[in-house]
């Protein structure tokens, strides 16, 4: 895999896709990523969920799943309102604040244990009826906390993986570790909604790898 290529691909697009700029689609990870990362550096996850938030809240996530495909086909999603992320936000706002210090570099035993433990708090907030898809599971942690790739079809085709779980994110680790020279070369700053200019956030490990491994799985 030519990582350097795969994400220089996906900062300019190919097709109709146009890219990562303000008004696309992969900017929708920006905006999400945005907002609830501003809840926890100001140390308010808290707040994420009372009712002057929690239908931002709501749209900001609902929107992000739309815009990555998580609203199509047979994915129950489609058939519920924006109402139905309640239980998820106010489960991610008592979550560990340390799942949004935690990057590829860092998948460690005991930040594994926590990634796999936000895997099953998203599994029950969205009703264990529903059997929520490794790829919806991660695509939510990536769009909050950024703290891992989003395992959708190009991604897994990519990187050989198939389920969430550890010996995937050490596959995951040992990949950045093959390539940290390149990944580490790529400052990739969030775009702010209002203005459309760059903001002081980067973009993480997980984030870049999720970039790449989605455009060399295509």
């Amino acid at each position: 895999m030519n990582v350097k290529k795969s994400i220089n691909q996906f900062l300019e697009g190919n097709g109709k896709n146009k890219g990562r700029k303000p008004d696309e689609r992969y900017a929708s990870f920006d905006y999400c990523y945005n907002y609830f990362y501003s809840f926890y550096k100001r140390n308010k996850l808290n707040e994420l969920a009372d009712e002057k938030n929690l239908q931002m809240s709501c749209l900001q996530l609902g929107f992000y799943l739309a815009s990555w495909g998580m609203m199509r086909g047979s994915s129950f999603l489609l058939e519920k309102s924006v109402k139905n992320y309640i239980n998820l936000i106010v489960s991610i706002s008592k979550m560990n604040p340390a799942l949004w210090k935690i990057d590829v570099n860092e998948y460690n035993a005991d930040n594994i244990k926590l990634l796999l433990n936000c895997k099953q708090q998203i599994i029950d907030a969205l009703g264990k009826e529903n059997k929520s898809s490794d790829t919806l599971v991660t695509k939510i942690m990536l769009g909050v906390f950024a703290n891992i790739p989003a395992y959708d079809q190009y991604f897994r085709k990519s990187l050989k993986l198939h389920s969430l779980n550890k010996k995937s994110l050490l596959k995951i680790k040992a990949f950045y570790d093959e390539n940290k020279e390149t990944f580490d070369s790529f400052k990739i700053y969030t775009f702010d909604f209002l203005t459309s200019k760059k903001t002081g956030i980067i973009y993480p490990r997980a984030k870049l790898i999720d970039m790449c491994g989605f455009m060399d799985g295509r």
